[in-house]
């Protein structure tokens, strides 16, 4: 598998998170905000028809639901296309995890904020609702873990006996699986992280926030883009975030291993990995590993674990290459309900 690697792994952990418009053809709720977490749903609006399956999709770090908004549409128009009559309807529930958009202003969200409480926030979200479980969950990058920890703890009972397994966990982007080192890395997310916290929690305004990071040695994309994380607040502008929550979830990020889940996999689950190709988060030890897992042979007592490399795409799947990342993931999606 042939896999680039190269130093920009800060400045692209942080950069290029976009927001599309919204499309005709598509049905969003409003977004709600909940005693746990903001959410939204997308559905092909081509049936009126009750959802009979759900699939969870979760963002990374310093992200927003928002960011995947237009490739939660292409899987909803996928699926709506390709499911038969009686094959059932899929909705698509985008959510902010905690300390990220509109959920970093529900009242509630207590420390500790790690991989375990982001997941139970949506276990806990589940039964606020009344939702049956989600039938999918994909999480990308930071969203990867905290769906993987959302796994294990269904297939622990930490929620329940109401609580079921979902089918798939398709970990969509670059989340190594156990714990990250930043020996090789440049450190960038923690410098931009370090200054974040630096900066006054009122902002005189976006564009005084671009510039004084320019200042600072940051490249003027990733500054316009730390620009779009502030909202305003009277005649100041303010985060968007819950920054010391951030940084709390990034250590425990780094912290967490999800090996064993891996490992073995609980039966009637199938656990997807995808790789970008010209992805710069895999150490060849790291990468070894998972190849070897995804050789073995099929064992009928525990769940599945495939893995899927993305060509011509870095770490931001979503956006590099989204046809390619809708080819690999809508069929799998699509054959639950087949």
């Amino acid at each position: 598998m042939a896999l680039h690697k190269n130093k920009l792994f800060g400045l692209r952990l942080l950069t290029r998170f976009l927001s599309s418009p919204g499309q005709k053809g598509f049905q969003h709720t409003n977004p709600r905000t909940l005693e746990t977490l903001a959410f939204e749903e997308v559905r092909s609006s081509s049936t009126d028809k009750p959802h009979t399956y759900t699939a969870f999709v979760l963002h990374g770090l310093l992200g927003s639901r928002r960011n995947w908004r237009a490739f939660s549409r292409n899987i909803a128009s996928f699926l709506s296309k390709s499911s038969p009559p009686s094959g059932g309807e899929w909705r698509m529930v985008l959510v902010d995890l905690r300390n990220h958009g509109k959920s970093a202003e529900v009242e509630g969200l207590d420390p500790p904020h790690n991989m375990f409480t982001a997941a139970k926030d949506l276990a806990n979200l589940v039964k606020a609702q009344g939702w049956d479980w989600p039938d999918v969950v994909m999480g990308h990058s930071m969203g990867g873990k905290v769906a993987l920890q959302f796994a294990e703890s269904c297939a622990r009972g930490d929620y329940g006996d109401s609580a079921t397994l979902p089918k798939q966990v398709l970990w969509v982007l670059d989340s190594v699986p156990g714990k990250v080192s930043t020996d090789n890395s440049d450190g960038e997310v923690e410098k931009v992280l370090k200054t974040l916290q630096s900066l006054p929690s009122s902002i005189p305004s976006r564009s005084w926030l671009v510039n004084h990071m320019v200042e600072l040695g940051f490249s003027k994309s990733l500054s316009e883009w730390i620009g779009t994380n502030i909202k305003k607040s009277g005649e100041l502008e303010t985060w968007a975030f819950n920054l010391d929550g951030v940084i709390q979830m990034f250590d425990s990020y780094r912290d967490t291993s999800y090996w064993s889940l891996l490992e073995h996999p609980p039966k009637g689950m199938e656990i997807g990995l995808v790789v970008a190709e010209d992805s710069d988060r895999w150490e060849p030890d790291v990468l070894h590993r998972i190849e070897s897992l995804a050789a073995r042979e099929s064992d009928e007592s525990q769940g599945a674990f495939s893995l899927h490399v993305l060509p011509h795409s870095g770490h931001w799947v979503h956006v590099d290459n989204p046809k390619g990342l809708l080819d690999i993931v809508a069929p799998r999606i699509a054959s639950i309900s087949a």
